[in-house]
């Protein structure tokens, strides 16, 4: 099989397994927190980040002895891809604001935002303080 069919399989099949998780988080975060904020979207961005930088600095810590070119194919672009939101998250500020709840839109944008970034760099800051 060509390279690039592998990787696209991979990228795919990692793609299904992290939105199949979104969807249960969000759905945990619906019936555990209530519909009146987007939880389950902010919960996916802020730990897939967190993921993300584990990952990325395991990743340069130990490569190439973690998997490669097709386990970050696989986890970051595939799983962590169909994990986190952008789309999603867009579209929770737009109903906010068109719902009139401009200060929450940018309250939300604002956190998660911070959260995601300060995840990403906590992540790094763990996997570089850890032993080889």
């Amino acid at each position: 099989m060509p390279p690039h069919l592998v990787h696209l399989l991979l990228v795919a099949g990692g793609g299904a397994i992290g939105a199949g998780g979104r969807h249960l988080v969000n759905q945990a975060a619906l019936k555990i927190l209530g519909p009146g904020f987007p939880w389950g979207t902010l919960i996916v961005n802020v730990v897939g980040s967190l993921v993300m930088g584990l990952l990325i600095g395991g990743l340069v810590k130990w490569s190439p002895g973690i998997g490669g070119q097709s386990f970050r194919l696989f986890v970051a672009t595939g799983v962590l891809g169909g994990f986190t939101t952008f789309s999603a998250f867009s579209l929770d500020v737009a109903v906010m604001w068109q719902r009139g709840a401009v200060v929450t839109a940018f309250g939300y944008v604002a956190v998660s935002v911070l959260l995601s970034i300060l995840a990403v760099f906590f992540g790094l800051w763990v996997m570089r303080g850890l032993e080889p």
